[in-house]
């Protein structure tokens, strides 16, 4: 993977393509992975760029003391565009919604466009019953290693407090042990998820953020599933009647990671989104 210095240490990434840059993000204890099924079926003529963001599966720890709050975590989004000096950025949310707060925070200059999967907005922070069980998991000692070893035993992954309402398929084996390893073998990671879910969220500060997507002008597909039970169905819409030059469509049949329920309906529209 290449690899890029942003203010607080180092973020990885992979790329492919060449044109206008497409960032791809991804949610807490996942990885760049998460957009394997989509990433060879969306269009030719872009750069497609995956960052592993210090969410848990992370390989290299950020370093000591790096502010990992729901606000640092923001920063580390927008140092990552400018360490790459990326313009006209396509930034594609999913699940963690930091990266909507770029715009509430004066950090999207590098952002053109926006693409929202279902992820936490408003006051949804940290999201449903896999929200809270992370963050109760995250204030037990030895919390987050015994949800990681969880969710890599099938049957309890699925349960509604794991992963159970976040994917309708059931997710590989290799695809969750690799997501879970850094946060069970590697201290400084469990010392920067922990950092992460500990962080204060405070409600009427995450709607105001939210809102401030009022003023993101650029071209946007809010790309909801309204069929899951962890992103309010009603937030897409709020979303889309948010944004300016916002336009809402639906992934049927999908929940949360509708890119690995429904893959080839999702490049669909990332795809015609991008060409219009």
């Amino acid at each position: 993977m290449k690899h890029v210095q942003v203010p607080g240490g180092i973020i990885e990434y992979e790329e492919t393509g060449s044109g206008p840059p497409v960032v791809l993000l991804h949610g807490l204890l996942m990885d760049h992975t998460l957009w394997d099924r989509v990433l060879p079926l969306l269009p030719e003529g872009f750069t497609y760029l995956r960052p592993v963001l210090p969410l848990g599966a992370h390989r290299r720890p950020m370093n000591p003391g790096t502010d990992l709050s729901l606000r640092g975590q923001v920063r580390i989004v927008a140092g990552f565009l400018d360490a790459l000096a990326l313009d006209g950025v396509t930034l594609v949310h999913s699940d963690w919604g930091g990266a909507l707060f770029l715009t509430a925070h004066g950090l999207d200059r590098r952002v053109s466009r926006l693409v929202i999967l279902p992820c936490e907005a408003f006051g949804n922070f940290p999201p449903g019953l896999p929200g809270r069980m992370v963050s109760i998991a995250a204030r037990t000692p030895g919390g987050l290693r015994l949800a990681a070893r969880q969710l890599r035993i099938g049957w309890l992954r699925r349960l509604p407090l794991l992963f159970g309402r976040m994917a309708r398929r059931p997710l590989p084996d290799h695809l969750v042990r690799r997501w879970t390893e850094p946060l069970l073998r590697n201290a400084g990671v469990h010392r920067d998820l922990v950092a992460y879910c500990r962080s204060r969220f405070v409600e009427s500060e995450l709607v105001r953020d939210t809102e401030a997507l009022r003023g993101f002008t650029g071209p946007a597909l809010v790309l909801w599933s309204p069929d899951n039970q962890v992103m309010p169905p009603e937030h897409g819409r709020r979303l889309a009647d948010l944004l300016p030059a916002g336009r809402y469509a639906e992934i049927p049949g999908a929940y949360v990671l509708s890119m690995l329920d429904e893959p080839e309906a999702v490049a669909r529209e990332i795809g015609e989104f991008l060409t219009r």
